[in-house]
């Protein structure tokens, strides 16, 4: 089944670890609906702007295979409103920041980028609808106990706002 023009339900539903272990990773009617939307409002524009094959790590992810690779059953992959992606050969911070810049997104994170090794990490990048999305850029790394944080980013046109800057005096 064909999501967008170059995008489908296949590649989106894809996991090498749900086949290891037999789990079920077929997504319903409503999750197939947001995988539509999530690759019609976010992956094609990517594909479209940077002309290059964006590569899926991860799209949905049933409840199952959410508990199975030590994930929240709350992700929005659970629901079909995320991927994971990159473009091999574009830093994942321009395509995060291009992302931001140009599309309507419930969540763009910056996973685990290094900028001494531009094609380190991957986006995540989530869609609602056009009403619901929080518009979110966030940041990814490992913290000094080894566990995630998640801090805001920023593109180079949008910058921190007043509030950004205020609340970092405080």
């Amino acid at each position: 089944m064909r999501l967008s023009k170059n995008f489908t339900l296949k590649e989106l539903i894809k996991s090498d670890t749900a086949v290891r272990k037999g789990i079920n990773n077929n997504p319903n009617e409503d999750h197939i609906n947001n995988l539509e939307r999530l690759a019609t409002n976010i992956l094609q524009p990517v594909r479209d702007h940077f002309a290059k094959v964006v590569s899926i790590s991860s799209g949905y992810r049933s409840a199952e295979l959410c508990v199975a690779i030590g994930s929240s059953v709350n992700s929005q992959h659970a629901s079909g409103q995320a991927a994971d992606f990159e473009i091999f050969g574009v830093s994942n911070k321009e395509v995060a920041d291009w992302i931001v810049d140009n599309l309507n997104f419930d969540q763009c994170i910056l996973e685990f980028w290094n900028p001494e090794e531009p094609n380190s990490g991957w986006v995540h990048c989530s869609y609602k609808t056009d009403e619901d999305n929080r518009r979110e850029y966030l940041r990814a790394f490992k913290g000094a106990d080894g566990r995630t944080v998640y801090q805001k980013e920023y593109s180079k046109t949008t910058g921190p706002s007043k509030e950004d800057v205020n609340n970092s005096l405080m």
